[in-house]
C-alpha cells in the first residue's frame, strides 16, 4: 500500500495528517509566540523602563524592566556573542528539523523553541550595546529571576520536547520500541 504524497502509515500519524500539517503548525507555533514576545519587550521598553516595580501578585509576580546582557539569570554576561551565535545554531538546525515533523507535540515543541531562540537573538542583534551583542529585554519578575516572554517559550519547549522524548516519540511520530 502506497501512502499519498506526504502521508504516513507509521502507527504513530495523527489520524493521516500530512507532514505540510506539522510543518504549518510548527510555524504557527514560532510566528506567534515570537510575534508576542517582540510585541511584550516594545510595550516594556515603552512603559516599564525608568519606573519601579509594578507589583501584580505581591511576593510572587511583578513587572520589572531590566536589560539582560547574559543568558538565564544574567549567567555568562561576558559571552553575549557566544550566546547569539548559540541561538543561530539552534535556530539553523530547529528549521532543518522541521520537514521531517510528524507529531503535533514536537510540532509544538520546536515551534517554540524557535520562537525562543529567535526572540532572544532579535535582542542581541537589534538592541544596545552592539549587533550579536545586544542586551535581552527582560521584565517578567517571578522574584527568583526575571524574563520575558522568550523565556516562558523555552521553558515549555523544553518541558515538550522531554516529554516526547521520554515517551520514545520521535520527531517523525514513530515510537521507539522499549526493552
Amino acid at each position: 500500500m502506497q501512502a499519498a504524497r506526504g502521508a504516513s502509515l507509521s502507527p504513530g500519524d495523527d489520524h493521516g495528517a500530512t507532514t505540510r500539517t506539522y510543518v504549518r503548525l510548527f510555524t504557527v507555533v514560532a510566528v506567534v509566540a515570537l510575534a508576542l514576545d517582540q510585541v511584550t519587550k516594545v510595550v516594556a521598553v515603552e512603559k516599564l523602563q525608568g519606573r519601579e516595580s509594578i507589583e501584580i501578585i505581591p511576593g510572587l509576580l511583578s513587572l520589572t524592566f531590566l536589560r539582560n546582557p547574559g543568558a538565564a539569570l544574567s549567567t555568562g554576561a561576558g559571552f553575549t556573542l557566544v550566546l547569539s551565535l548559540i541561538a543561530i545554531a539552534v535556530c539553523i538546525g530547529v528549521i532543518r528539523a522541521a520537514p521531517r515533523l510528524r507529531d503535533k507535540g514536537w510540532a509544538i515543541g520546536l515551534g517554540l523553541l524557535l520562537a525562543g531562540a529567535l526572540g532572544n537573538l532579535v535582542d542581541r542583534i537589534f538592541r544596545e550595546p552592539a549587533p550579536l551583542k545586544g542586551h535581552v529585554v527582560d521584565f517578567i519578575d517571578y522574584g527568583v529571576f526575571v524574563g520575558n516572554v522568550a523565556d516562558i517559550a523555552l521553558t515549555f519547549a523544553a518541558l515538550i520536547i522531554i516529554w516526547r522524548a521520554w515517551r520514545g516519540i520521535g520527531l517523525d511520530g514513530t515510537r521507539e520500541e522499549k526493552s
